[in-house]
């Protein structure tokens, strides 16, 4: 892990860098005696965590967090230990009080390795869910101003574009969601779902009836009664994915 270490007083930042420098999993990318000092280097560096005491000339611990936009994993060090609730409202990992014991400060980057590969991990969920398509055993979550549903996907029959959102059909729902229609077309599945024209995406699994229509296009009827027009150039790929 890439840590920065924090504190007003030398001696102190270097004390504890060399507690830190006895543990390989730690990384010391950098120092700082002050908030100002700190933001930039922060903002610079991009540690995973600093070691940040409390009370400093001008501008406290808490002060920096405040000021930051994204927040790495804190670790306070401080002589003080009332300000210990406070740090855990502020979601510290640890608070450590000085002199800096070697067994807490081991502690602390056992809990610190922990969340690093916990993040790790739902990074990991994250990205492999992102990159592959959404089946008809997905759920979904939809709010449509103060109402919100959690839908399986094999429950809606149909969605609709109307301007630059998407009107969702399941169950006698109609909520309105603000995607375009591209781009919840590149998340489907086309094994489960298919594009019937500029307008409407159908589920496959919905379909009951199909009928010429004008042009060289087609009429699908969904259980339920919607009946929705597939376009010419899409008809013949349609037919091609409904036959045997």
């Amino acid at each position: 892990m890439r840590a920065l270490v924090i504190d007003d007083e030398r001696l102190a930042r270097k004390e504890l860098i060399n507690l830190l420098s006895q543990y390989d999993q730690v990384e010391i990318v950098g120092e700082a005696n002050n908030v100002d000092d700190a933001k930039e280097k922060i903002e610079a560096l991009a540690p995973d965590v600093v070691f940040l005491d409390i009370q400093m000339p001008e501008k406290t611990g808490f002060d920096l967090l405040e000021e930051l936009d994204n927040v790495p994993h804190v670790v306070f060090t401080t002589a003080y230990d009332e300000y210990a609730i406070k740090a855990f409202q502020v979601n510290a990992l640890d608070y450590l009080l000085k002199p800096i014991e070697p067994k807490r400060l081991g502690e602390a980057i056992e809990r610190l390795l922990k969340k690093l590969n916990e993040n790790q991990e739902k990074s990991e969920e994250i990205g492999a869910f992102a990159g592959r398509k959404l089946t008809l055993d997905d759920q979904v979550f939809v709010k449509d101003g103060d109402r919100c549903w959690f839908v399986k996907l094999s429950n809606v029959r149909l969605f609709e574009s109307d301007g630059n959102y998407i009107k969702v059909y399941f169950d006698n729902f109609k909520p309105m969601i603000h995607k375009s229609l591209n781009a919840l077309d590149e998340r489907l599945s086309e094994k489960s779902f298919f594009r019937a024209s500029r307008k409407h995406i159908i589920n496959l699994s919905w379909v009951e009836a199909i009928e010429p229509w004008f042009n060289g296009g087609l009429v699908v009827t969904l259980k339920g009664g919607d009946r929705i027009e597939v376009s010419r150039r899409q008809a013949a790929r349609f037919k091609d994915m409904m036959s045997l």
